[in-house]
């Protein structure tokens, strides 16, 4: 598949009366001269107009379980297919995929594939959904949503994974095509974002706010837990306390454990035990589904009834040895409705990961 960057212009942009043009699609506001790209690396000023360079290109298709990215309580044991191509419009200096994040000239290397063949691909495998992932699909959005609006008429549904740093007027475009999303509230602190993510907490607010008051849109939400930098019981409970506020106790919450990476190789893993406490904060504080990741942990990775206790999804890793939820989603033991989205349970995918090669750009 040959891509010709010309054929894809950006939606979110404006002229300026220097001669530059101003990109609407995230808190940054880039402003651009001739041939200059944004603070992603992908979105670039051509011929006076907003380009997306990486339309069509990807840096790996690959099959995964749905619980890896992570959703919990979307269609439990399914597949989804996974791609992401190249940037981010944050700079984390504990990012596990720096080397797609940061590239610059990654379209002459990736994958290609149009949002059809996509759609088309999840369907022949089989897949329940497809996720927009390994990098944040906000640079990208433009073939995000075309893909979603293909996979939509295939029955497939769509997930985006995503730190959640968006405008609004295209929040509101982007999450009208998703049915699912996994935020990334990285910290709780505006010092944590400006220091250690190049961005601000409040967007990332905004956006968890928006998709629980005004879509239908299904959403967990993962926090990485960085030893001394955001891990503090101070700061996880005043998280805590404000997903219960703002978004009520069925939001799932994931606290996941962090490994050196990047610009942060000085600093240890994160112990199991502070993931450990943290999800005893959170339960304490009224949240009804909180997890961890990243570590071997049974229970940290069991849904239980909210109301009688019961163990209902039991996840090792990636697998799930026990369901006993109802097809509709309902305990079986007291018929509490858990949150989230359910189907007749069928053999679970597993952990495995399945690569898919597409062509080459």
């Amino acid at each position: 598949m040959s891509v010709p960057e010309s054929d894809y212009l950006g939606r979110w942009w404006h002229a300026l009366d220097d001669g530059r043009i101003q990109c609407d699609l995230c808190p940054r506001d880039c402003k651009l001269h001739e041939g200059q790209r944004g603070a992603c690396f992908v979105r670039r000023m051509e011929g006076g107009k907003m380009i997306l360079t990486t339309y069509g290109r990807s840096s790996g298709f690959c099959v995964d379980p749905i619980e890896k990215k992570p959703l919990n309580h979307f269609y439990p044991g399914t597949s989804v297919f996974s791609f992401g191509t190249a940037g981010c419009n944050l700079a984390c200096k504990f990012c596990q995929n720096w080397d797609i994040s940061k590239s610059k000239d990654f379209d002459r290397l990736a994958d290609a594939a149009g949002p059809d063949e996509i759609a088309a691909t999840a369907k022949r495998m089989h897949c329940k959904s497809v996720a927009y992932t390994y990098n944040d699909p906000v640079p990208f959005a433009e073939y995000a949503m075309d893909t979603a609006d293909a996979c939509h008429k295939l029955d497939i549904k769509s997930v985006a994974v995503t730190a959640g740093f968006i405008h609004d007027a295209p929040r509101h475009e982007f999450y009208a095509k998703m049915d699912a999303a996994n935020v990334d509230l990285k910290g709780f602190t505006d010092d944590f974002y400006v220091s250690y993510c190049g961005g601000h907490l409040q967007p990332i607010l905004d956006t968890l706010v928006y998709l629980k008051r005004e879509t239908q849109v299904w959403f967990e939400i993962t926090t990485l837990l960085i030893p001394t930098l955001n891990d503090s019981d101070d700061e996880i409970k005043r998280l805590s306390d404000w997903v219960l506020k703002e978004l009520g106790p069925d939001v799932p919450l994931h606290f996941t454990a962090f490994h050196p990476d990047y610009k942060l190789m000085h600093l240890p893993p994160t112990p199991s035990e502070t993931l450990s406490r943290a999800r005893q904060t959170a339960m304490q504080t009224g949240l009804h589904y909180v997890y961890t990741g990243n570590v071997h942990d049974r229970e940290g990775g069991t849904t239980f009834c909210p109301s009688c206790k019961a163990s209902l999804i039991v996840r090792d890793w990636y697998e799930i040895p026990e369901y006993r939820l109802t097809d509709d989603g309902h305990c079986p033991q007291c018929g509490t409705a858990i949150a989230g989205r359910f189907q007749k349970f069928a053999p679970p995918f597993g952990a495995h990961r399945i690569p898919v090669a597409m062509h080459r750009a």
